[in-house]
Parts: structure tokens; C-alpha cells; sequence
């Protein structure tokens, strides 16, 4: 079966150094304006927003002369890239100096290949631009005609002591009205029915690599049915606190006469950025894709948010995505293409110190090089290597895992003091997985030059 995840002490972000900007930023500030959330948000940071440029705007302002820590890595990734442990494989890979935009490395970068998880980096700079770090999402239920309706409003990281707080508001209201019996229903009619996303294959859901994508969910339940069961957990809670609740929990909608009755807001769009990079949650993410759609005012459908998706990058951003095919938001799909060199351009954004307002939860949810309960932790068999476990607490990368592909991308402080930025996507390697993992983190080893 193919899988693409991945599976909190978290060691200080890197951050690039600033750097001067131009009116790149001011273009992609207009481009934005087809986006609505994001155009209240870029226009509202005004003029201090558009008076910088992104790293490597401008070819003049980006030149600056490799220095001999930029050759070296260069010469031991023309060495190593040949590792036998990536026999058979299709490479694209890239490390860019992340203060100038100057290429240092490449070895078919601009190839494009299937991601794994390394999708999510775009998923998750286009929710945050749309929707901004700090939206949160509303689960509600509301009252009308005997029937009590949980509202699903896409938080995948709602729990059980979410809807617990939500059942004793409920019922409060409800009996200080003199209601002592309901129905329950679930109304998850903000996604429309699932489906498999193209490319995905049929037995993901068979096997729990991803549930069904609803609008509704509970402690992160992976089942066919995650709306049916949340309202199922509700019925209990709201029955626990004497509240008598008839009939089993159905699915239906809410009318305009119904009364809300209990609301419960989600953590901020940024915390959630950063649980789903971290663990790469396949769930996470595809309920984000969605709800990425519904901020820019398109259905929630995998199509739309895939489109979106592409907008932000392209038009707001300015990233080329030349082969670029994305269908789905986790990477699931084996049918999505990325190129190296892309998902470069993408870490170059996401990394941007005139973006930190925006894209910050990005470079804090990338899993650090040895941090437990993230997807490079010790439990993986990450950076546990003779050559890579000098890189343990230096590299911050972003993992990917399907069948016949794996990624590592991300940033790492060179011998030189500067930040570099590198990609390594594979497709198709005869060796184990984990023999082309423990490759890749000997990479960003060589990246970060302490495997010299």
C-alpha cells in the first residue's frame, strides 16, 4: 500500500537574514487583489509590505560570488548524489543560497516528479495567504423544530473535550428554554461528498492512510464516516449531561429558523500549519485544501483548492510552475508533479523575512533534524547515520514518503554563516526507502557541512 505519511521540543527557527526588496513585492500585492481574504490582509500591511523584495527578486541584487564552503558542497553532491543507495532512481535536486537566491547546486532541478508530502509546502503557503495565520475555524451546533445540529465548519484537530465544552453550552441553553429532549443531526454540507482525489489509490481509504475528507471530525479520527461518528460523540456528551437524546444521529441541514446554541472556534490557522508540518497529516491537509478553496470564493472541491493553490504561487508569488501538477493537498496523489527547483522557489517565499507575518508558521512547523514526535525524529530513523547525525538540531526539513518517491527540503546554516535552501526529490530508487532516506540526510549533512 502506498502511503505518503510521514509518521515537541522545537529547536529555534533559522531565519535568512533580511534583505532589501523592490517592486516585485508591490506586483504580487496587485496580482493578490483575486484573492479576497488575502487582498484585505497584503493591503493591509500597506506601504512598509511593498517597499521590499522577496529573496532573489531581482538577478542583479541577487549575484554575489560563491565562496569555496559553496564549492565544496557543490563538489561532494556531484559525488554523493551517485550514492549506490539511489540506484535506479530519477533525482531532482537543488541547494540555493538563501540570502542571495544564488544557485549553488543542481542536478536536474527544474525535473518534475512525484512530491510526496513536500506538496503540503504548497498547500500550506496558499491557506496561510488566503486565509492568514490567525484565522480560526467554527464548529457550532444550533436548535430548531426538536432537532439539536452539529455544524461542521472544517476544524480537523476538533477533540472530544471540544465537543464536551460544546454539549454543556448546548444543554444549558437548551434546558433554560425547557427543552429536555432532542434529535441530533450533523450538517457537513460545507464539503460535498467525498472522493478519491485523482491519482489517489483506492485502497487509501481501506487502509486508513487518509479518511474520507468531511467537514466534520473528532480527535482526528480516521473512519469513513468522520461526521456520523463526531455527531455520535456529541449525542453522548450532551446525553452525559441529562439532556435525553432520541433516535440515532443522521445526517441533514440546517434551516434559516434554527437557532445557534453553543459555537466553538478551533486553534489559529498558524498552530494548525504547524501540527499538520510537523506529523505531515495527510487529513490536515486535505481539509485545509478545502477550506483554501472556500476562502477564495470557489467550491470545496479538490479541483478548485488545486487551483487556488497554483494562483498563490503563480500569480501572487511570482514561483514558476513549469510541469507543476497538483490534485490533491498532501501529496497523496501519484499524479502530482513538483520539481525541485520549485519547491525551492516555494522554502525561498516561505522563508522570506518580509513574509514572516504571514508565512512564519511554515518555517516553524518544518520537522527539525532529530526532534522527537516529528517526522526527522528518532523514532523515523532519521539522521541517525555515521554521516548525517552531525545535522542533528541544524537541519529543518520538510519530509516526504510515497511509494517509489521520497523528499527531503528545507533550510540549513552553511559553514559560511549563510543559510542554504536544498531539495532532494527521488522517484523510483530500487533500494529500500529507508536506504534513500538515510541518503538524503547525509545530503543535508553535506548542505550543512558538517559531513565535510
Amino acid at each position: 500500500m502506498s502511503t505518503a505519511s510521514d509518521s515537541r521540543h522545537h529547536e529555534p527557527t533559522p531565519k535568512p537574514r533580511p534583505k532589501p526588496r523592490t517592486a516585485t513585492a508591490r506586483r504580487a500585492l496587485g496580482l493578490a487583489v483575486s484573492v479576497p481574504v488575502a487582498t484585505a490582509m497584503l493591503i493591509g500591511q500597506g506601504t512598509a509590505f511593498a517597499a521590499e523584495k522577496p529573496v532573489g527578486a531581482s538577478a542583479a541584487a541577487a549575484y554575489r560570488a560563491l565562496d569555496s564552503a559553496d564549492d565544496q558542497i557543490a563538489t561532494n553532491l556531484d559525488t554523493r548524489s551517485q550514492d549506490p543507495r539511489l540506484a535506479g532512481s530519477t533525482l531532482s535536486g537543488i541547494v540555493v543560497d538563501a540570502g542571495s537566491g544564488q544557485q549553488v547546486w543542481d542536478h536536474d532541478a527544474a525535473t518534475t516528479l512525484m512530491p510526496a508530502s513536500n506538496m503540503k509546502l504548497a498547500t500550506t503557503t496558499a491557506v496561510l495567504t488566503v486565509l492568514g495565520p490567525d484565522h480560526r475555524f467554527t464548529t457550532k451546533a444550533v436548535y430548531g423544530g426538536g432537532t439539536l445540529t452539529l455544524v461542521g465548519g472544517g476544524d480537523r484537530v476538533l477533540t472530544t473535550a471540544d465537543l464536551t465544552t460544546l454539549a454543556n453550552t448546548a444543554v444549558a441553553c437548551l434546558k433554560n428554554a425547557g427543552i429536555t429532549s432532542v434529535k441530533v443531526q450533523v450538517d457537513d454540507s460545507l464539503f460535498p461528498e467525498p472522493t478519491l482525489a485523482t491519482g489517489w489509490n483506492p485502497d487509501y481509504y481501506d487502509g486508513a492512510t487518509i479518511a474520507p475528507v468531511r467537514a466534520l471530525v473528532v480527535d482526528e479520527h480516521s473512519v469513513m464516516d468522520t461526521s456520523i461518528d463526531a455527531g455520535q460523540v456529541f449525542a453522548k456528551q450532551l446525553a452525559a449531561k441529562g439532556l435525553t437524546v432520541t433516535g440515532d444521529v443522521t445526517r441533514g441541514k440546517t434551516t434559516g429558523s434554527d437557532v445557534p446554541v453553543a459555537v466553538h472556534r478551533s486553534p489559529t490557522l498558524s498552530a494548525i500549519v504547524k501540527q499538520m508540518l510537523k506529523k505531515s497529516d495527510n487529513d490536515i491537509a486535505e481539509t485545509l485544501l478545502r477550506m483554501t478553496a472556500l476562502g477564495a470564493g470557489r467550491p470545496a472541491t479538490f479541483d478548485d483548492g488545486a487551483a487556488v493553490v497554483r494562483h498563490v504561487l503563480s500569480d501572487v508569488y511570482g514561483i514558476g510552475l513549469e510541469n507543476f501538477q497538483d490534485y490533491d493537498g498532501s501529496g497523496l496523489s501519484r499524479s502530482d508533479r513538483l520539481s525541485a527547483r520549485t519547491i525551492a522557489d516555494i522554502l525561498k517565499v516561505d522563508s522570506d523575512p518580509g513574509y514572516s507575518w504571514l508565512l512564519q508558521p511554515i518555517m516553524d512547523g518544518l520537522p527539525v533534524a532529530g526532534e522527537a514526535g516529528s517526522t526527522l525524529g528518532p523514532e523515523w530513523d532519521r539522521f541517525t547515520t555515521p554521516e548525517s547525525k552531525c545535522a542533528v538540531g541544524k537541519v529543518m526539513a520538510k519530509t516526504g514518503t510515497l511509494t517509489g518517491a521520497i523528499a527531503l527540503s528545507g533550510l540549513t546554516k552553511g559553514q559560511d554563516g549563510r543559510w542554504k535552501i536544498f531539495s532532494f526529490v527521488e522517484n523510483n530508487a530500487t533500494t529500500p526507502n529507508i536506504d534513500v532516506k538515510h541518503t538524503f540526510d547525509g545530503l543535508a549533512a553535506t548542505v550543512n557541512g558538517c559531513w565535510t
